[in-house]
């Protein structure tokens, strides 16, 4: 495949996905019931991946097949056409949404079959920042201190301006307690670090780095995003059971202690797009206006180094 057929075959397919599973989303928030708000979007985006002219398969996706009834890793979508690989997150944020909290997104990316990391549901620890610094400026084996200081000069600042987005989480005691003594500012996030790493590029955000422990899947989404944009990120697969890396393995995973960055996660041209369901720094969340639903959504090519924003309305 190459990027012209990404280009012009995909992009707007892509926001059309995560449009319908948002809307989908939307219809449950605030009802605190997660896992229904989940499945609507499954039910919502497998719909549409199986409307496209794909010959699609999920790398990224719900979980593993004895785990996941739709949109398993594995499982193919699509009518037939150019051959992709496929990651999604119907819905992250699904607490988020239940609760009627800022930042839900339907999120997912696509490339050329065989190029993304067929990454386990495991923990990854994970760095990144946005474009326009010099490679290697930032680096998962040094301390948080070291990379504050690394970014900071770059930015041509001082330390108390740079903004750290972390998970808050009993894990992340020690990082965040690291960075408030390099004098950095710590944005503390409940959920969605995949939104959270993409804050990083965006500078409307405030976010300058990203630091922490969350979901494996989630990198390979936000490293499709940050592709496209010129970021920087490196990952390190978190295993804290025999039964984790025997996931890892079956995802033909044999370098356990590998340090990933971002080119060998998503290793060709890629497409991101993420709707909101919520409100959030990113994006508008799905609201209903006189008798028109309405989304925001972003689409990202990496062939193009383009961001586009797409707002569409629709008759409910």
């Amino acid at each position: 495949m190459t990027a012209e057929t990404l280009d012009r075959g995909l992009v707007l397919d892509s926001v059309r996905v995560t449009e319908i599973a948002a809307i989908a989303a939307w219809n449950l928030v605030g009802r605190g019931d997660e896992k229904a708000a989940d499945q609507a979007a499954v039910d919502a985006m497998r719909t549409a991946l199986n409307d496209l002219d794909i010959d699609g398969e999920i790398v990224i996706g719900e979980g593993e097949r004895d785990e996941a009834p739709m949109l398993y890793i594995g499982e193919k979508v699509g009518r037939g056409g150019p051959a992709v690989d496929i990651a999604l997150d119907p819905l992250e944020g699904t607490t988020l949404t239940a609760k009627a909290m800022s930042n839900a997104l339907t999120v997912m990316a696509w490339a050329p079959k065989g190029t993304l990391l067929n990454a386990p549901d495991t923990y990854m620890d994970k760095i990144a920042c946005g474009p326009g610094f010099p490679a290697g400026l930032i680096d998962l084996d040094a301390s948080p201190a070291e990379n504050v200081r690394a970014l900071a000069r770059a930015k041509g600042v001082d330390e108390s301006q740079i903004t750290v987005c972390i998970l808050d989480r009993p894990r992340h005691g020690e990082i965040i307690a690291r960075v408030r003594e390099a004098g950095a500012r710590v944005h503390l996030i409940t959920d969605g670090d995949i939104a959270g790493v993409i804050n990083t590029a965006d500078p409307d955000t405030g976010v300058d780095l990203y630091l922490g422990q969350g979901g494996a899947p989630e990198g390979v989404l936000a490293c499709a995003a940050l592709k496209c944009v010129g970021g920087q990120f490196q990952g390190r697969l978190v295993f804290r059971n025999s039964d984790e890396r025997m996931r890892a393995e079956r995802c033909g995973i044999t370098e356990f202690d590998k340090k990933y960055d971002l080119h060998e996660m998503v290793r060709a041209e890629a497409i991101f797009a993420a709707t909101g369901v919520t409100k959030g720094a990113l994006l508008d969340g799905v609201r209903l206006r006189n008798g028109m639903v309405h989304t925001h959504s972003m689409v990202m090519n990496s062939s193009t180094r383009t961001v586009r924003e797409v707002r569409m309305k629709r008759p409910v």
